[in-house]
């Protein structure tokens, strides 16, 4: 399997913020925002990892992450000339996926859990094994802001509606999305909804049409934040902030989750953390390798 992060936008509802910085770039409390997501592909266990962000942004990306080897992965970079909707990602990641399965995860997308980051690497392989997809449901307070799942009266999902006025339950569909190789011909096959975008949900409803979609509802022990306000922003950082102080390790420390999964090599470790050696980021990469 192979991951995609979405990073582009214009990010206007955080102007005049991202009026010269990409939203996935600002910090969430210590990291860039770029770090959780990418945290999430790497406990999933996957090594083949393509950022797409614009043409202003592609830039930044790669000096902060570069080719991945400090983190034992790949990265590749693709632009996305204009936001035509989060399924344009598996157009223009084509080439990329190739004949594998794919993960995509939005880059403002914050995920916390224990039994949720066990859950990543049991999902991959599910879809691989099983020729289906797999897609997360939330309970939100305030579902018409996404894609709303409906159920029937035993529970069984029967539809998924994109930002709908009058919404059929409280649970939302995450920026978090497991694909079967299928994903890249119905991408090219949806029409632009009125807004003018390829929707997820439009990808995720023929999934559903075929049979081939399973929702899992992520359990109260996981957290799911969507960076996309202002308050969202400050809340996000306030939870990683209380859960690492609370728990004294980090939250979406991709240098750590590549460690633990032998992506990488005690040397490797160290030489990120010698580069860091004048905060406590570099301080905490040093702790791994006296504990380990």
């Amino acid at each position: 399997m192979k991951g995609i992060i979405l990073a582009g936008g214009s990010g206007t509802r955080l102007y005049p913020l991202t009026k010269s910085i990409s939203k996935q770039i600002i910090p969430i409390y210590d990291k860039p925002m770029i770090y959780y997501p990418l945290s999430v592909l790497l406990n999933a266990g996957i090594k083949e990892i393509l950022i797409i962000s614009t043409p202003n942004d592609i830039n930044t990306y790669k000096t902060l992450l570069g080719d991945g080897s400090k983190i034992g992965v790949k990265i590749y970079y693709k632009i996305q000339p204009s936001p035509d909707g989060l399924a344009q990602a598996f157009i223009i990641g084509e080439e990329f996926i190739g004949n594998d399965s794919v993960c995509l995860v939005l880059g403002d997308n914050v995920f916390y859990g224990k039994s949720f980051e066990n859950k990543l690497q049991s999902v991959a392989d599910y879809v691989d094994k099983n020729d289906k997809s797999v897609v997360f449901g939330y309970k939100v307070s305030d579902p018409a802001r996404y894609g709303v799942i409906e159920f029937d009266n035993g529970n069984k999902v029967i539809s998924i509606e994109e930002k709908p006025s009058k919404p059929k339950s409280n649970f939302a569909v995450v920026g978090l999305y497991f694909y079967t190789n299928e994903v890249v011909k119905i991408a090219k096959t949806i029409k632009p909804s009125k807004r003018g975008e390829l929707e997820i949900t439009s990808v995720n409803e023929e999934f559903l049409n075929l049979q081939k979609l399973h929702v899992n509802i992520l359990d109260n022990d996981t957290t799911w934040l969507d960076t996309g306000t202002f308050n969202s922003l400050l809340e996000a950082s306030q939870f990683v902030k209380t859960i690492q102080k609370r728990n004294s390790e980090m939250v979406a420390c991709i240098e750590e989750i590549a460690f633990k999964k032998d992506f990488i090599t005690s040397e490797k470790l160290l030489e990120t953390a010698d580069e860091y050696s004048n905060n406590e980021y570099g301080k905490y990469l040093k702790k791994l390798l006296i504990s380990k």
